[in-house]
This record gives structure tokens, C-alpha cells and sequence, in this order.
């Protein structure tokens, strides 16, 4: 179907869509401040996405509109705020740990250093052909240093973790469902190689940096609008 792509979308937004209904989510519902975070993320995710497609990876027309911005069909600019929409309202549900004591020096030191060194490491894989690998690994640096700068610190709460576990989860859904139809075919010879089911293990670090970009961003949102 041409708009299953789109049916992706309307049903992984369908979720938080309900949920505002419920009165206890509503109350911390800060919903505009979500779509916030997911548009300024969404820029450079897009301008990644529309500088990859037709090498590292490129959409099947027979599940996308024939519609196209930038060569990215819109259902994918649609998922840029609908996936991370939604994981957000998961992030707000989760306990806050940020108070439950500070953060040891060690682990926050071992925790800087693999994230920093991820960087050059990133841009050596990268200049060896896996392009997907690296870029990914100099994510994970990036997103590093933008949460230690904007002083979110969410790489320090145990909440960013059981975050991530439950995005693992959601990943292995929802690109488990576009890689098996398949929504989105890979080239091969920019990526590992390595594959979760049919999921290219790369797909959960764009996941985990996209998503813990809009956390950081939101939280970071979050901070301003109540410091007025």
C-alpha cells in the first residue's frame, strides 16, 4: 500500500493522542514544549536523512506517497516528530532520579571518557567506508558533549537508562516493522554488517542519540520556561 508508510505514522501517534485524554498524563503533559524539542532536533536529523538517502539507505515506493521533500518522502519527515513525540511522553511518566543523591565522580568520569572518545572513533570508522557506523558513534560523542554543556546531565541519571531499555524495546517494533516489510532497504557497505533480527544494530544507536537529543533538548526547555 502506498500510504502504509503514512499508517505508520497516524498509529505510533495515536498513543500519546489518547493519552491526553487521561487526566493524571495531562496534567504533566507539557505537549507543546515536546513538539518544540522535536523541531529543533528534527533539523539536523533531516539533513542527515536527505544527505544518506540512495546510499546509505533509500524508501520503497510501494509503501510511501509519491510526495517528497528534499528527496525524503513526507511520512519520513512525519516520523521525526511522531516516534519522538511519543517516547517523550514515555520520558515524563518515568520517576525523576535526578535528586536521588550525586552522581559518583568515577562513573561520571568513565561515562564522559567512552562518549568523547566515541567521537574520533566514530570519524576513523567512518573514513574506512562503514559511514553509518561512524556517523552513529560521533552521535553518541555529540549528544555527550551537548548534555554536559547545556548542563541537563541526563547521561547521569539512572532515569536515562530505563529510558533507553524501554526505547530498545520500541526500536525492535517499530523499525523491526519498517526493515521487515521492507519500508526501508539499507546499503550494505556503509554499515557493519551486524543485524538484530532484521534491524541493522547502527538503527539502535540512531534511536538511542535521537531520542536522548529530544530529551535533553526538552528537558533543557523545560528549565527556561520555568525559570521566567
Amino acid at each position: 500500500m502506498k500510504f502504509e508508510y503514512l499508517l505508520f505514522n497516524l498509529i505510533v501517534i495515536a498513543g500519546p493522542a489518547v493519552s491526553e485524554f487521561n487526566r493524571q498524563i495531562k496534567q504533566i503533559s507539557q505537549w507543546r514544549l515536546k513538539l518544540l524539542a522535536n523541531g529543533i532536533v528534527m533539523i539536523p536529523y533531516v539533513i542527515w536523512d536527505a544527505l544518506v538517502t540512495d546510499s546509505h539507505w533509500w524508501f520503497n515506493k510501494a509503501y510511501t506517497l509519491d510526495f517528497r521533500l528534499l528527496g525524503l518522502p513526507i511520512e519520513e519527515w512525519l516520523f521525526f516528530i511522531t516516534v519522538p513525540f511519543g517516547c517523550l511522553l514515555v520520558w515524563e511518566t518515568l520517576p525523576d532520579t535526578k535528586r536521588v543523591g550525586k552522581p559518583n565522580p568515577y562513573v561520571n568520569f568513565l561515562l564522559r571518557t567512552i562518549l568523547y572518545t566515541a567521537l574520533p572513533i566514530g570519524l576513523w570508522i567512518f573514513s574506512t567506508g562503514r559511514q553509518y557506523t561512524g556517523l552513529v558513534l560521533c552521535c553518541f560523542g555529540i549528544v555527550g558533549g551537548v548534555d554536559r554543556v547545556l548542563r541537563t546531565d541526563l547521561l547521569l541519571q539512572p532515569k536515562t537508562y530505563i529510558y533507553l531499555a524501554i526505547v530498545s524495546g520500541l526500536i525492535l517494533v517499530f523499525n523491526g516493522y519498517l526493515t521487515a516489510r521492507p519500508v526501508v532497504l539499507y546499503g550494505e557497505a556503509y554499515q557493519s554488517g551486524y543485524r538484530i533480527f532484521t534491524i541493522p544494530v547502527e538503527d539502535f544507536g540512531y534511536g538511542f542519540t535521537l531520542m536522548l537529543f529530544n530529551a535533553v533538548c526538552y528537558e533543557k526547555l523545560r528549565v527556561i520556561r520555568y525559570a521566567k
